[in-house]
């Protein structure tokens, strides 16, 4: 897609492409498992981008098991929405609802990302089951805002309340 660019340039210019970021919510409800992000001070869900042609549920249990090692059933995610996130990027989201969390210190981020030293870190340097309340906190804004949405939203699948 292609938009007019200013009058004064006559040209052209490209419209920059959205990508989408796919995470997944791991929850009973009343905890939100979170991953502290490496050279961070904040925590963040697991999360990453689709890869051009993947399905979004796909991405989402394909990032949740890179970055946690957890393996959630295709048919157990539950759609909770497309929401605008970043400048240029959407989040697509999804519950895992479960009965018990899981444990935190079992847990083991696969995924790494490249360092300004050249060194490769994972992205997740930490795990915690928190608190609905806590969790948000930790998170960045604009994640805490997506958060609020969803949690008593029309797709939330807890009991308003939990």
């Amino acid at each position: 897609m292609r938009r007019p660019g200013p009058p004064d340039q006559g040209d052209l210019f490209p419209v920059p492409a959205r990508r989408t970021s796919c995470g997944v919510l791991v929850t009973d409800g009343r905890h939100l498992l979170l991953g502290h992000a490496t050279r961070s001070a904040l925590w963040d869900i697991p999360k990453g981008i689709a890869e051009p042609g993947e399905d979004f549920a796909a991405a989402a249990r394909r990032e949740l098991e890179e970055e946690t090692g957890l393996q959630a059933p295709a048919e157990a995610l539950i759609g909770l929405g497309l929401h605008a996130y970043l400048r240029g990027k959407d989040l697509a989201l999804y519950a895992w609802c479960l009965a018990a969390m899981p444990d935190a210190a079992g847990l083991r981020c696969r995924s790494v990302m490249r360092t300004p030293e050249g060194r490769w870190i994972p992205e997740f340097d930490a795990f915690a089951v928190l608190p609905w309340a806590e969790a948000v906190a930790r998170v960045g804004r604009t994640l805490a805002r997506v958060l609020g949405e969803v949690r008593g939203g029309p797709a939330w699948p807890f009991h308003p309340g939990t």
